[in-house]
C-alpha cells in the first residue's frame, strides 16, 4: 500500500544545505529589515545578533534531535517522542497552519515583483501549482531547483553589496548605536521579527527521512546553512543601514531596491527585482516541501486525517499532502492578502523551537552533542522574543493554537465514540 511506504533517502549534505538556505535567504532578506528598523532604529543590528544567537541555540537542539529521530516531521516528532502527544501536536499544528499562510504570502510577494497588480493573484497561483508539481516529481528535483534559485539570489546580493559600498554613499556613522536612543523593547521586538527569517533550517529537519546518513548529514547541514545565512543577513543589514540610514530604512517597502536606486546604477534595479522574485520562489518551494512532510508525520499519528499519510509509490513523496497544501495555499492567494497579516507565524515558529529546546534538554547523555546550557538559553530566548512580539501577532497566534486544541479534542472525542 502507498500509505505504508517510506520516503527515499536521496539528499546529501550539499542538497540539505541548499534547501535550508532557500528557506532562510528568501524574501525575508529583501523586506525583513524595514519593520525591524522601525522597531529598533540603529539597534536593528543588535536585534540581528540576538536573533542569530537564539537561532544558533535552537539549531543545536534541532540538530541533536534530528540525529536521534531521522524521520519526517521535525519538532512534531521530537515533541511527541520526548514530551508527549500534545506537545508534538501543538508544534506540528503551529508549523503547518503558520507556514501555510507564509506560502500564500511568498507567492503574492513573488507575483508583486514580476507582474502588475491586476495579474498578481493568478500568477501567484500559477507559481504555487508549478512548485508543487516540482515537489510532486521527487525530492531531488526540489533540491536541484532550490540550488539554482539560491545561486541567483546570492549573486544578486553580492552585486547589491558592491553597488551599495562603491556608489551608494554609505555613512558608517549611521551604524553607531550612540546616534539615537535605543530601547531594549524595540531591540527585542526587532530580534523577534528577524528570527523568523532564520527559522528555515527547520526544513532540513522536517525532511529527515530523505537525507542520506542522517545522523551525520542533518546536524552538519543545519549548522552550515545557519552560519551562511547569518553572514549574508549581517552583510546586507550593515549595507542597507549605512546607505539608507534608520529613517529611510524603517519607512521603505522595498529597502534593497531603494539601495539599488540610491547608487545611481539604474541597471541594478531590475536585477534586484529578479533577485527578490527568485528569493520568494526559493522560500515558497522549501515551505511547500516542509509543510508536506510535517503533514505526513501528523497524518501517520492521526493528528491529521490518515489519508494524508500516503507516499507515492514511484516518486516517493507525500503526494496527497502536497496536493492539499497547494490547493489550500491557492485558495488563500485568491481570497486573502496575507503579506501584512502573518505575524502569528513568528509566534508559532518561536513556540515550535521552544518545544525543540525542551525536547532536546531531555535527551540522554549518549544522544547529546551540545551542552544543556544551549537548550536552556534557547528556550529562554524563545519565550522572551514571543513576549516582545507585537500584540496583534500574539493574539493571532493564541487564536490559531486554540483552534488546534479544539480540533484535536474533537478528534479524540470522536475516536472514543
Amino acid at each position: 500500500m502507498a500509505d505504508d511506504l517510506h520516503l527515499a533517502r536521496r539528499l546529501g549534505t550539499a542538497d540539505a544545505v541548499m534547501i535550508g538556505l532557500g528557506s532562510m535567504i528568501g524574501a525575508g532578506v529583501f523586506s525583513a529589515f524595514a519593520p525591524a528598523a522601525a522597531a529598533a532604529g540603529a539597534g536593528v543590528l543588535v536585534g540581528l545578533l540576538l536573533a542569530a544567537v537564539v537561532a544558533y541555540c535552537n539549531a543545536t537542539a534541532s540538530a541533536q534531535l534530528a540525529a536521534q529521530y531521522p524521520t519526517s516531521g521535525g519538532t512534531y516528532v521530537y515533541g511527541r517522542e520526548r514530551l508527549g502527544p500534545w506537545w508534538g501536536f501543538f508544534a506540528g499544528w503551529g508549523f503547518v497552519v503558520g507556514k501555510t499562510a507564509s506560502c500564500a504570502a511568498m507567492a503574492l510577494t513573488f507575483a508583486a515583483y514580476v507582474v502588475p497588480v491586476a495579474w498578481q493573484r493568478p500568477v501567484a497561483v500559477a507559481a504555487v501549482v508549478s512548485l508543487a508539481a516540482v515537489n510532486y516529481r521527487g525530492v531531488t528535483r526540489t533540491a536541484r531547483l532550490t540550488r539554482i534559485l539560491v545561486i541567483i539570489v546570492l549573486s544578486v546580493l553580492v552585486l547589491l553589496l558592491v553597488a551599495g559600498w562603491v556608489a551608494g554613499k554609505p555613512d558608517p556613522v549611521r551604524l553607531s548605536l550612540t546616534s539615537e536612543h535605543i530601547g531594549i523593547y524595540g531591540v527585542l521586538q526587532s530580534a523577534g521579527l528577524l528570527f523568523f527569517a532564520f527559522a528555515g533550517y527547520a526544513r532540513i529537519a522536517t525532511m529527515g527521512e530523505e537525507v542520506r546518513d542522517p545522523e551525520r548529514t542533518i546536524p552538519r547541514a543545519i549548522l552550515l546553512a545557519l552560519g551562511i545565512a547569518v553572514a549574508v543577513y549581517a552583510a546586507v543589514g550593515v549595507t542597507v543601514l549605512a546607505v539608507l540610514g534608520t529613517d529611510r530604512l524603517a519607512g521603505s517597502s522595498a529597502p534593497l531596491v531603494e539601495v539599488a536606486q540610491s547608487t545611481g546604477w539604474g541597471w541594478t534595479v531590475p536585477i534586484v527585482a529578479v533577485g527578490g522574485a527568485a528569493a520568494s520562489l526559493g522560500a515558497l518551494l522549501a515551505l511547500i516541501a516542509g509543510i508536506g512532510r510535517t503533514t505526513l508525520a501528523m497524518a501517520r499519528e492521526a493528528d491529521l486525517p490518515r489519508w494524508l499519510a500516503a507516499v507515492h509509490p514511484v516518486h516517493q513523496v507525500p503526494h496527497r499532502a502536497e496536493i492539499v497544501v497547494a490547493a489550500i495555499v491557492s485558495l488563500l492567494v485568491l481570497t486573502v492578502d496575507l503579506r501584512a497579516a502573518i505575524g502569528f507565524s513568528s509566534f508559532g515558529v518561536l513556540l515550535y523551537y521552544l518545544t525543540a529546546n525542551i525536547a532536546a534538554y531531555t535527551q540522554e547523555r549518549q544522544q547529546r552533542r551540545f551542552p544543556k546550557a544551549l537548550q536552556i538559553l534557547g528556550a529562554i530566548g524563545c519565550v522572551v522574543l514571543v513576549a516582545a512580539l507585537p500584540w496583534q501577532a500574539v493574539l493571532g497566534g493564541v487564536a490559531v493554537f486554540a483552534l488546534g486544541a479544539a480540533y484535536k479534542a474533537a478528534r479524540a472525542l470522536r475516536a472514543r465514540h
